[in-house]
């Protein structure tokens, strides 16, 4: 059989690996195929693999995944779902994105897609080296090691189609600027604009290694509101009132700025790829501002013990009510606010990641 023989029969090869799901949201542009989707990055998008490592950043108990498939913790920060297995999800693929680590992986698991994140990592190597996870250069080792994984299920060339035609997605930034910057040594060695071009730094030469490896659909998540997190509006309140902290999303938006130009850079630097930037402060930031637009009615704490400070092995109990909160614990929210995101942010963008414009022809 001839590569391009192959190539028309991979659909077929990639329905029956999904067979056991389907029913796609997000309309993918005709002609076009998402054959799998990978993720990097932190606690955000980590599906479970820091389960496998010695760290304090875990999730992998009760009450975290609590309303998860089966009402299982599997390392998840958050009652459910999280990005990753929400992409795959409105794309069509399979109902969640597994751990790479997971040692249950199967084929049918490499050749749709596996996740890479760990929490508590970040741009900066001084993130991860912290809090003892894997930094993005781990993660990108373990891509390597994937990579070689699937070119002896699929070979050579289908493995270069899945790898040209998957979406690679990247969610890091916000611990950057709570553990590496205002808690430990980075703010006495950079300032923020300083800090910002550092961060966005490590960005671009990231997103050029998976471009390097094979990847041609690379979308970034932009740094959230983070003055909005229920922990950080704890630790810099002012009376009794928990409003965002003004400074912190600051930052957010220098970096969310020159992170947007790097990409429109990258875009131009590689035509053949296309550079995705992905919305992740202004929605969340309206869904705070007006919550009962998109039907929440607790904004400023998480649903998790107090909701003030808790996350990971500090979140021991969760109210009854998740579905009123925007944010599961102190960091990150629940399902229902991710799949409000995560739909919205697809439909916007699913042309940009296939063809680089808002219509793809």
């Amino acid at each position: 059989m001839n590569f391009f023989m192959s190539l028309k029969l991979f659909p077929l090869l990639f329905v029956l690996f999904s067979s056991s799901f389907s029913g796609a949201i997000v309309k993918v542009p005709e002609n076009a195929t998402i054959p799998a989707v990978m993720f990097f990055g932190d606690s955000v998008v980590d599906t479970g693999n820091n389960n496998y490592i010695t760290t304090l950043v875990r999730a992998n108990f009760l009450p975290y995944g609590k309303d998860f498939i089966a009402g299982q913790p599997t390392g998840r920060f958050s009652n459910g779902k999280v990005p990753p297995d929400l992409f795959v999800e409105e794309l069509g693929i399979k109902p969640c994105l597994p751990p790479y680590l997971d040692p249950s992986l199967v084929d049918e698991d490499l050749l749709t897609g596996v996740n890479f994140a760990s929490g508590g990592s970040g741009y900066d190597p001084l993130t991860s080296n912290t809090m003892s996870v894997f930094s993005l250069s781990d993660q990108l080792e373990m891509f390597e090691e994937y990579i070689i994984k699937l070119k002896k299920i699929a070979g050579d060339e289908k493995s270069s189609y899945i790898l040209r035609e998957s979406l690679f997605v990247v969610v890091s930034g916000s611990n950057d600027i709570w553990n590496s910057f205002f808690n430990n040594l980075r703010q006495f060695q950079y300032d923020v604009p300083s800090y910002t071009d550092l961060l966005v730094s490590h960005v671009s030469s990231f997103a050029q290694e998976l471009y390097r490896l094979g990847a041609r659909r690379i979308g970034i998540f932009s740094m959230p509101a983070i003055g909005c997190m229920p922990s950080q509006i704890t630790l810099r309140r002012v009376g009794l009132e928990r409003k965002c902290v003004t400074e912190y999303n600051e930052i957010a938006q220098l970096f969310n700025k020159k992170l947007l130009s790097a990409l429109t850079s990258l875009n131009a630097q590689f035509p053949q790829a296309n550079f995705v930037y992905l919305d992740f402060y202004d929605l969340p930031l309206d869904m705070i501002s007006n919550p009962q637009k998109f039907g929440f009615k607790i904004v400023d704490k998480g649903c998790c013990g107090t909701g003030t400070f808790e996350t990971s092995l500090f979140c021991t109990y969760a109210c009854s009510n998740e579905d009123d909160y925007i944010f599961w614990d102190s960091f990150h929210p629940t399902e229902k606010a991710y799949r409000i995101l995560i739909h919205q942010m697809l439909q916007e963008n699913i042309n940009y990641f296939i063809c680089g414009k808002s219509l793809c022809s």
